[in-house]
């Protein structure tokens, strides 16, 4: 299938477009490089062998995007472009607004204009907010409590009236809970810039000495050791998600969602210890006050992926530090700097 990736140079990005290149897709990237990377890009067709193309644009500029896919004309699309830090959602909520849900408008009629009726979403677990229940499944009530999550909500509402419009047309929205871990080369991997969102590339950056210290945002949780609990997830199996939704919009139509995690959950406290072993030393720790926002537990139901996509998470706790370990030891200055080549 000729499918084109938007944010195909980002974290989740790069390692579904290996598995698309392995399972014979055909490939065209759009990114505007603010979070991904042309050297990630470089790895990619180092590590598939595989041809691809590679366009510089912005999702919000209608015409370039438009020109891009009357070029390509790809059978399906998988929309990764987008803002994903709550944190910075709050202080830039009218960046958030303009780029997921304005940016994932441009990129419909985009695909209108190129006759393109196929859309896998990048979504999020965030979506549901506090828990009424554990685990999470796909019928959980929706209470996002940030802009980021809203933004997410927006396109999601967006994608189902667009699919219910036309004829033949499909809207995959995947819900993923906490993508972690790199490709077993350790050629790509995870590269935020500035300081880390998430846990992972955070513990990495301890563990290279990037940073003093894995701060933990409270331990008086109604958990099992006091931190919060979370349902990583590898990234590739993530992105075998990705491929998996990709099949199965070409056999469906309308809006379907699907949680995608592995149904367990780690603690912080049991990430670090985790990620300690990997490296071989207790990396340093420092407890502080809870941050604004946080549930003390998300967990996800995945059986409705596992019937209908036929996928199912395969990689564990030891895959998902070790291959975090092989990528940050290798490349300490991710992508940037003379490590990087």
């Amino acid at each position: 299938m000729r499918v084109l990736v938007t944010g195909g140079a980002g974290y989740i990005g790069t390692h579904t477009v290996v598995e698309l290149l392995g399972q014979g897709h055909k490939v065209a990237i759009v990114d505007n490089f603010a979070n991904g990377s042309p050297v990630a890009l470089d790895r990619v067709r180092e590590l598939t062998n595989g041809a691809m193309q590679v366009h510089e644009a912005d999702i919000r500029d209608t015409p370039t995007i438009t020109r891009i896919g009357q070029d390509f004309r790809p059978e399906a699309v998988i929309h990764f472009a987008g803002l994903k830090a709550v944190g910075e959602s709050v202080e830039k909520p009218v960046d958030y607004y303009d780029v997921n849900v304005a940016g994932t408008l441009s990129l419909l009629r985009a695909m209108e204009a190129c006759g393109c009726g196929r859309i896998i979403f990048s979504s999020t677990a965030t979506v549901y907010g506090e828990p009424d229940y554990l685990p999470y499944d796909e019928a959980h009530p929706i209470r996002p409590i940030s802009p980021y999550a809203r933004s997410k909500v927006m396109v999601e509402q967006m994608l189902g009236d667009w699919s219910a419009a036309g004829a033949g047309r499909a809207a995959l929205i995947l819900r993923y809970f906490n993508p972690v871990g790199a490709h077993p080369s350790g050629r790509i991997g995870e590269d935020p810039q500035g300081v880390p969102n998430n846990l992972m590339p955070f513990l990495a950056q301890v563990a290279t000495g990037a940073r003093d210290r894995l701060r933990i945002f409270g331990e008086d949780y109604d958990t099992r050791d006091g931190t919060g609990i979370r349902d990583y997830i590898h990234v590739v199996d993530l992105a075998r998600a990705h491929v998996a939704a990709v099949d199965r919009a070409g056999t469906t139509s309308g809006a379907e969602t699907y949680n995608i995690g592995t149904g367990r959950g780690y603690s912080v406290r049991e990430m670090h210890a985790a990620f300690s072993r990997a490296v071989g030393r207790d990396l340093p720790v420092e407890v502080v006050a809870r941050r604004s926002g946080d549930v003390a537990e998300m967990s996800a139901d995945c059986s409705l992926a596992e019937a209908r996509l036929g996928w199912s998470a395969r990689l564990g706790l030891d895959d998902m530090v070790e291959s975090v370990w092989n990528w940050q030891s290798a490349n300490p200055h991710g992508y940037r700097g003379s490590d990087a080549d």
